[in-house]
């Protein structure tokens, strides 16, 4: 561990020779906040004074559990997605929404284990950087704040759209000026109140979770005792666990359902994203998001099991491109006049998620540009309130430009932008897989629990997420396959929107590489033993408290 001039200790990262690495955090991460807060970068010895950082110990494991929760929008996800997987497997649904979860549980580990000797908010952007060098590092950090910037707009409009169906004013929903306006107040509400503050965020987020949550138990349990009770207006089918096997319905139909159904767990990570912010930073935000997927699949599968066995596979198959279908058509078949709590999950659910994506895009955004990856201005830091002010509201920003322009298109554009989500979704999380791996490489042969927890599971986590990944280019490049169905420069919407945004990105790091060579300095290296082996109680970068 090296002295960084700065306060405290910095993150000790040893390059492959075995001698340590000199560039630190890149930004000077270490120690230089106030209290346990990690310094923005953008003050230290070169303008003499220290910038406060984000401020430390704000929420804790369960605030950190619920975010993770509520940034994958558990009920939007299944209304969205359920009717698809159906069409694909049939009554197998459930089998694919619990393969689905491997990968994601194998990589939730990876972001376990690399917060646990790196607690950076940038998560992605600063392990891989750390494992493999500056170039993959930026464009992993660049996929987070994409994605972000790509479905923001979207959450914000189902949260909208959905409560005002929940509210009973269907001609609101149905106009687009009103859907679209309110969709930009909602955007604004909810950064603002992630710029107020940690704690404020969670707080929101634990209520509106236990809305969810609660709305979708009472509809999963009137659904399964109208099935068993013989009272289902649709042609139920009794549940049975046969229905686990993801392999019931064939290979073919099975890839086609896992494309959509390892998506349905995306957002987990943004609890890994408030590390700097959360209590016992070393293993509770891991903890939180690998508890995250595990409370996920529960939840999708005692609803996916009570969906099916009510409405019968044919119903939903019929109605796979229909949001609505499953938690608004459906919703008023169970529970009749009480169809209100359905709408109102699924809103909670778009408008929690609204809020908790944004955490990832802006803390990814902070830690590019306090190691001088990004520019400096976006790692500023909110005196009074300790959190990413600048980089909150400049991803607030563009995406409500990126919601209008696309919607000025047309919706099928808003969808195919989301589709196009798949793309960036298992290039980061694969990246993370591999560089969980690379980064212990010298610790893997140490215990068998090192080699699969920490080697092998998660690089088969990537591997099926890269073949994940070359499966979702080859449909994607057939513009039958888009939500449009129209053919830009010979493929699908999706796919084009996907490579123009992976060109926007090359072309910003190379032009940002000119003017600021800064971040480029920085070389690959390996775990630093003590942290691995919990030597001196390290936690890291976070405070440098040893």
């Amino acid at each position: 561990m090296a002295d960084d001039g700065a306060g405290g200790k910095r993150m000790g990262n040893e390059n492959p020779d075995g001698n340590e690495n000199g560039t630190g955090n890149g930004g000077g991460t270490g120690g230089r906040g106030k209290g346990k807060g990690t310094g923005t970068g953008n003050g230290g010895p070169e303008n003499g004074h220290a910038e406060p950082g984000l401020k430390a110990d704000a929420i804790g494991f369960l605030d950190a559990l619920v975010i993770g929760l509520n940034s994958t929008s558990p009920a939007y996800s299944l209304a969205a997605v359920l009717g698809p997987i159906v069409a694909l497997v049939g009554i197998y649904a459930p089998g694919v929404m619990l393969a689905s979860f491997v990968p994601m549980l194998l990589i939730a580990a990876a972001f376990y284990y690399l917060n646990k000797v790196d607690q950076d908010c940038g998560t992605t952007f600063s392990w891989v950087t750390r494992a493999m060098g500056p170039w993959a590092g930026w464009l992993g950090g660049w996929a987070i704040t994409m994605t972000g910037v790509l479905v923001i707009g979207s959450l914000a409009d189902v949260a909208v759209h959905f409560g005002l169906l929940a509210a009973g004013l269907d001609n609101w929903a149905a106009n687009d000026v009103i859907r679209q306006t309110l969709t930009v107040v909602v955007i604004l509400v909810m950064t603002a109140i992630c710029v107020i503050g940690t704690e404020l965020s969670a707080h929101l987020q634990d209520i509106l979770i236990l809305a969810q949550v609660f709305f979708l138990l009472a509809f999963a349990v009137v659904a399964i005792y109208r099935v068993y009770a013989g009272t289902s207006t649709l042609d139920s089918i009794e549940p049975s666990l046969s229905w686990l096997n993801p392999f019931g319905a064939g290979g073919a139909a099975l890839t086609g359902g896992l494309l959509l159904g390892v998506f349905i767990y995306w957002g987990w990570e943004s609890a890994v994203n408030l590390t700097e912010e959360v209590e016992n930073s070393a293993t509770a935000p891991g903890k939180a998001g690998i508890w995250s997927t595990v409370v996920l699949l529960v939840t999708y599968l005692s609803v996916g099991f009570a969906v099916v066995g009510y409405a019968g596979t044919a119903f939903l198959a019929e109605n796979a491109g229909e949001e609505e279908a499953i938690f608004a058509v459906l919703a008023h078949e169970v529970m009749g006049g009480w169809d209100w709590m359905v709408l109102l999950a699924v809103c909670t659910s778009a408008l929690a998620s609204t809020q908790t994506t944004i955490i990832p895009a802006s803390r990814t955004a902070l830690s590019m540009a306090r190691r001088h990856a990004l520019p400096p201005a976006l790692a500023h830091i909110h005196h009074r309130f300790r959190t990413p002010d600048v980089s909150t509201w400049w991803v607030a920003g563009i995406a409500i430009g990126w919601y209008l322009v696309v919607n000025q298109i047309s919706e099928n554009a808003l969808l195919d932008s989301l589709t196009a989500l798949s793309l960036l979704i298992a290039f980061y999380y694969a990246l993370t897989g591999l560089a969980c791996a690379v980064y212990y490489r010298r610790h893997l042969l140490e215990s068998a629990h090192n080699f699969f927890l920490i080697g092998l599971g998660p690089v088969l986590g990537a591997g099926l997420l890269g073949w994940l990944l070359v499966e979702s280019i080859g449909d994607m490049s057939d513009p039958e396959n888009s939500a449009s169905g129209v053919s830009w420069f010979g493929l699908g919407p999706p796919l084009v929107i996907g490579i123009a945004i992976a060109v926007a990105g090359v072309l910003v790091m190379g032009y940002w590489r000119l003017r600021d060579h800064t971040f480029w300095q920085e070389r690959p290296g390996v775990a630093d033993p003590d942290l691995v082996h919990g030597v001196h109680g390290v936690r890291g970068v976070r405070g440098g408290k040893n």
